[in-house]
């Protein structure tokens, strides 16, 4: 049985503070707690409604993950959705993956403050969506575990490496190692018109400012944007990130 200060405790969790010193985050609704357990990840508990419960037993019996059932009010208090809070996982958050620079036919995303968390779960989506298994983040980026971005990205947090680093000094190294890069600005040429090679790193700015003045100097980067055949001012960067990798894709195809 679960007391209330281990539910106290669970509840902390909604704040980075304590994901950071404890090391776990939630994951939360049937489709992103189902995606969870069929994973490599480790889950901790689960805590449902009856309901809940019912739909998920089988997938937490095959993963020996204790399920507890608790009542609607108490999953309110430790859920974040406004409503529907009836399932609630406690998972552990993995080491940080090492330096890897990309290789082969690879493309890496590159993400430079980026600030929503919505924002931030649709660019996983994207990665996973496209096939990109390695995402680096400057050290200013929306943390991933943030309840709004784990479920923003729909189980893709699960399926794609992140990592958390300078990317002023590790952009160079991916160069150094044979990858191509590209930096995504309004002001670049059409990517249309752009022999895209791989293995490439494409590198994507912030909401409000795009790329930080440190990730501008490098001087290896070859800049794309996107043709504008209308009146939008602008895309947000998750729309970015699905138009250039589209892109990506077709040319690796030829």
């Amino acid at each position: 049985m679960l007391t209330q200060a281990d539910l106290k405790r669970i509840r902390a969790l909604q704040q980075k503070k304590f994901r950071a010193e404890t090391k776990r985050f939630l994951v939360q609704g049937r489709k992103v707690v189902e995606e969870l357990l069929g994973s490599a990840w480790q889950t901790e508990m689960i805590l449902a409604s009856q309901e809940g419960a019912a739909f998920i037993q089988q997938a937490a019996t095959t993963r020996k993950v204790p399920v507890h059932v608790l009542p609607e009010h108490e999953l309110d208090r430790v859920g974040t959705f406004e409503k529907g809070n009836e399932l609630v996982a406690i998972a552990v958050i993995p080491d940080q993956p090492k330096f890897r620079a990309p290789a082969g036919n690879e493309l890496v995303l590159a993400l430079d403050g980026i600030a929503d968390p919505r924002n931030m779960g649709g660019l996983l989506r994207i990665a996973d969506w496209f096939g990109v298994r390695q995402v680096i983040c400057s050290q200013d980026c929306m943390e991933v575990y943030n309840p709004k971005c784990v479920q923003s990205t729909m189980g893709s947090l699960f399926r794609v490496q992140v990592r958390y680093a300078r990317l002023y000094d590790e952009l160079p190294q991916c160069v150094a190692a044979g990858a191509s890069l590209y930096f995504a600005d309004m002001g670049g040429a059409p990517v249309f018109d752009v022999e895209l090679k791989r293995p490439a790193v494409l590198v994507l700015g912030s909401e409000s400012h795009g790329l930080s003045e440190a990730v501008r100097g490098l001087a290896e980067a070859t800049v794309v944007s996107i043709p504008r055949l209308g009146k939008a001012e602008s895309l947000n960067v998750a729309m970015a990130a699905a138009a250039l990798c589209t892109e990506f894709a077709r040319q690796g195809r030829k």
